[in-house]
């Protein structure tokens, strides 16, 4: 149980910080203007909750855990682009979902 929790924060630290670009970081964030960009908001925030949901899934092999974690890790980064909070509860939400997973999976 521990072992999948942190391999799944380790996941989540990869997928947020090494494969999120300045222009993923930025063009999730539904706030700006999405000319700049070149696509929608909703598109680049998608690819993003992918990222992280395909990682879990390599993780678990559980399609529910997919599912939940590209539900979540949308819903939790909308709410942050639209400064409902921070980084820091931000974080710690993605953190208690990775704990929710391993709940389920177990």
């Amino acid at each position: 149980m521990f072992e999948l929790f942190i391999l799944l924060v380790l996941a989540h630290l990869v997928a947020d910080y090494v494969f999120q670009t300045d222009s993923i970081a930025l063009g999730k964030n539904n706030t700006l203007d999405p000319a700049k960009f070149g696509v929608n908001w909703y598109y680049w925030m998608s690819s993003h909750a992918a990222t992280h949901s395909l990682f879990v899934y390599i993780l678990t092999m559980n399609i529910w855990a997919c599912l939940f974690e590209f539900a979540s890790h949308f819903i939790i980064d909308y709410m942050k682009c639209n400064k409902h909070y921070g980084l820091h509860v931000d974080q710690l939400l993605h953190i208690i979902c990775k704990v929710m997973i391993v709940i389920m999976i177990v």
